[in-house]
């Protein structure tokens, strides 16, 4: 399949190799599954490409150790430990809100890019905009991806939805930050190990260095979130039977629910996946409750109703907190509140 973007592209695609390639993780103070999710993500995912990472509070440990899971890189307290482990790319491993390095992580994407490191960043702050760093990058041959910076092309959804034949499933949330992303993944690769033709797209920083490509929705301009949504389904589906859709944020989040419906409608899928943290009452920075699965249920669809009769067909928890005892009783609530699977 071609992978090349057109000129008129909004999707996003990897300047450089990311899977095989050393990886570093720079997670300084953060390395948890909460506060660095793209790290977490990548030491799942890529584990086997992952030489270390770097957080001093948590340093002696393996990211197995740290994480739960993840394989046995070390966790290390200094740069240059790091650097001596021969990483060929580092990820910047966190996403604060705002968006913006601080000083300690920008001392470690300078140190990367002075000893000759490409560096991958999701930030909504742009590295290559940043003289100096620019400027270090320049001297010793380093490249930077800025994952988030989205092609200057505007379009505008016409509803269509994927127009390949493929089957759109989306993946959608009560709250950010509950594994929709985790769960588009897992649905693939279930899907493939099942004989199905699938493949999965991916709409946020993390999903796309793991992917090599998509579209960051956070990032586009609200009025072509729809259009760049669609032709990433349409670009994914070309040689598939099932395109399974990242979701970002919840419609019921009032700091993320714009990309939410911009996704929703720019997808148009055929079913959707609620994905829920267990035990997750509040939304995360925000203090007011989390409806009952049931009522998002039935908000989701109803936002589709007036396009398509689109259902929920699935229930996924996130029980990363809960003992295995503890996860299987919360399915078995989340189904019987449901009806669903």
């Amino acid at each position: 399949m071609n992978t090349v973007p057109s000129p008129e592209s909004m999707l996003v695609h990897a300047p450089f190799p990311i899977e095989g390639r050393r990886l570093l993780l720079l997670a300084e103070g953060c390395f948890t599954t909460l506060d660095a999710k793209t790290a977490a993500c990548v030491a799942m995912y890529r584990a086997r490409d992952v030489v270390a990472v770097l957080d001093a509070s948590r340093a002696g440990r393996t990211v197995h150790e740290t994480l739960g899971f993840g394989g046995d890189a070390p966790v290390v307290a200094t740069i240059e430990e790091a650097l001596a482990r021969r990483p060929q790319l580092a990820v910047v491993g966190t996403a604060p809100a705002g968006g913006e390095l601080d000083t300690v992580m920008r001392a470690h994407v300078a140190r990367c890019l002075e000893a000759g490191l490409d560096v991958a960043s999701g930030m909504h702050a742009f590295l290559a905009d940043d003289p100096a760093l620019a400027a270090l990058a320049r001297a010793s041959g380093a490249r930077i991806w800025d994952i988030r910076r989205v092609p200057e092309v505007r379009a505008v959804s016409n509803g269509a939805g994927c127009t390949t034949g493929a089957r759109v499933v989306l993946t959608v949330g009560t709250d950010c930050n509950v594994g929709k992303m985790t769960v588009a993944l897992e649905l693939d690769r279930a899907a493939r190990a099942g004989g199905v033709r699938s493949t999965w797209a991916a709409t946020g920083q993390t999903g796309i260095l793991l992917r090599g490509r998509g579209v960051p929705v956070d990032r586009v301009v609200a009025d072509f979130v729809g259009g760049a949504t669609q032709e990433l389904v349409d670009f994914e589906g070309r040689d598939a039977d099932v395109v399974i859709v990242e979701g970002q944020g919840s419609i019921t989040h009032p700091g993320y629910a714009g990309v939410t419906l911009g996704l929703l409608y720019g997808a148009m899928p055929d079913a959707m996946v609620l994905v829920h943290t267990a035990g997750r009452e509040r939304y995360k920075r925000f203090d007011h409750a989390i409806p009952p699965l049931p009522e998002v249920v039935a908000l989701y669809e109803s936002l589709m109703r007036p396009y398509k009769t689109t259902r929920v067909v699935a229930i996924a928890l996130n029980t990363r907190r809960l003992t295995p005892d503890d996860a299987r009783r919360a399915l078995e609530r989340a189904s019987d509140d449901t009806g669903l699977p």
